[in-house]
């Protein structure tokens, strides 16, 4: 018989017991999540490192303050990474902009279709998405990670930002939209460094099939001293010249 497998809530219950067992599961069940969050909004391996351990080392202190009423065990964990990556943004250990963004008023509204990021992934490499989510703003940066990247759900991500549901959503339309500006930006940018015949372009196509070859003496009748003029003829001395 498949039993269900046991909540987040459940594993740090055993674990607190001293379930050794029961921190692994948890721990390898997220890890993954966390160390991306840390790492989307760092842009630093060495941080995201940092982070992830140390949000489970806070995990495992006696009265680590997570309250089943206020949310769930993963957004708790996400909002402990979300502090540590502010305070090594304080440090200097990163350059990504983290503090001072823009207020939400300052961002214009965008006209942008519902969930673009399910087909801009499939069209731009990773490198090219990672790079746009690093540019954002934090606070945009922020609801793009958890809720697009991470799949969080918007209570969870009010939970992890200490905001409204409303103020979620809010950054999270506004943040969709300056993420598919900054990728067709970037989009057009590529095509415009393209070389003017790329590789796979036809020959024919760059008009160099076709010619005939240019060639000075086609059409010109060669060069001859000898022609149209009469030979030569050297005179036989006659008998009797003297």
């Amino acid at each position: 018989m498949h039993h269900p497998p046991e909540t987040d809530e459940a594993l740090l219950s055993r674990m607190q017991s001293g379930d050794e067992q029961a921190f692994v599961t948890l721990y390898r069940r997220r890890q993954g999540g966390i160390y991306r969050f840390a790492l989307q909004m760092s842009g630093s391996t060495a941080v995201a490192e940092d982070v992830t351990q140390e949000v489970f080392l806070a995990l495992i202190r006696e009265g680590c303050g997570y309250d089943p009423a206020r949310g769930s065990l993963s957004g708790y964990l996400y909002g402990i990474a979300r502090n540590l990556v502010l305070r090594q943004a304080e440090r200097g250990r990163f350059d990504v902009g983290l503090i001072g963004d823009l207020d939400d008023s300052a961002v214009p509204e965008l006209a942008v279709v519902d969930d673009p990021l399910i087909d801009l992934t499939r069209r731009e490499s990773m490198d090219g998405l990672r790079r746009a989510v690093l540019a954002l703003p934090r606070r945009y940066r922020e609801v793009v990670v958890l809720c697009d990247l991470e799949e969080v759900d918007y209570a969870d991500a009010a939970f992890i930002l200490g905001c409204p549901i409303g103020t979620v959503r809010s950054r999270l339309h506004r943040a969709r939209a300056l993420l598919l500006d900054k990728l067709q930006v970037s989009r057009q940018t590529a095509v415009a460094d393209r070389p003017s015949n790329p590789p796979g372009v036809p020959l024919r196509a760059t008009g160099l099939v076709g010619k005939k070859p240019s060639n000075p003496l086609v059409g010109e009748k060669p060069s001859n001293p000898l022609v149209g003029k009469k030979p030569h003829r050297r005179r036989l001395p006659l008998l009797g010249d003297t």
